[in-house]
């Protein structure tokens, strides 16, 4: 039986803030800082813990653990937080941990997948319209750009950034950064070539695509060294929208790009 959509074994603790339309399923467990907003939906023994924000119109499936301590022995309780968007699914047995004293918070955007068993550990930026597939294991501090896609069982090395419209196979194992609009793959990870599918789908133009297959072909295959093949990809491409978001990304990047 349910009263006002939440189960009568669920328990949510006082000082929580449950918005209209939010369907709480049998034994969960909601702590006294959670807020979550209008028509999420929590299926069962879900636990949510800690300053924590879910957004409207997610689905969270059984077992899953949002909010919690991170794993992280530097973490003395300071009063992080973990932000969750809008219309995301989250599958099964996922964890979610909170920011420590790095970034304050951990933070996943909208329209986002975390198929079962995903980890995402303490200060991991999620943006919006990706997918990490079956047992996804990212470390601390990572960022994982838009429409970004990880394959599963796939590993991710602390303080990594994932690019844009990128795509990672699965078993793959990554330690440095995946540039945006690229494929990786392998243990561990090299880029395998443009992500072509993907960016049909996405509604990439033909002459985008060229460009960014040229631009994989100077930085990854010419054997220049990366310093002189970012200098031809930036004479050859001065005004690609794309190409700078790439270059930005090679140019940012403190870990090393995957090559």
């Amino acid at each position: 039986m349910r009263v006002n959509n939440i189960h009568k074994t669920a328990i949510i603790e006082e000082g929580a803030r449950i918005e209209d339309g939010v369907k709480i399923g049998p034994y969960c467990v909601i702590g006294k800082d959670v807020t979550i907003k209008k028509n999420t939906v929590l299926q069962s023994h879900v636990v949510v813990d800690g300053i924590t924000e879910i957004g409207e119109g997610n689905t969270i499936y059984s077992f899953v653990s949002i909010g919690k301590v991170p794993q992280d022995l530097k973490y003395k309780n300071e009063a992080t937080k973990t932000i969750i968007g809008n219309n995301n699914t989250i599958r099964e047995f996922v964890t979610i941990h909170r920011g420590t004293d790095d970034r304050w918070e951990t933070r996943i955007g909208d329209n986002n997948l975390l198929m079962a068993y995903v980890h995402v550990a303490h200060d991991v930026i999620i943006g919006n319209n990706c997918i990490l597939a079956n047992s996804v294991n990212l470390a601390g501090h990572i960022t994982v750009d838009d429409f970004a896609i990880i394959g599963g069982m796939t590993p991710v090395h602390q303080f990594c950034r994932i690019g844009s419209y990128s795509m990672i196979g699965g078993g793959s194992a990554v330690n440095q950064d995946i540039c945006p609009f690229m494929m990786a793959e392998g243990n561990k990870a090299v880029i395998r070539g443009l992500n072509t599918v993907g960016l049909v789908r996405r509604g990439f133009s033909e002459k985008e695509r060229a460009n960014l297959k040229r631009v994989h072909k100077i930085i990854f295959r010419s054997g220049l060294l990366l310093k002189d093949a970012i200098k031809q990809v930036e004479k050859e491409f001065p005004n690609d929208k794309n190409i700078k978001y790439l270059i930005e990304f090679i140019n940012a990047s403190s870990r090393g790009i995957t090559r």
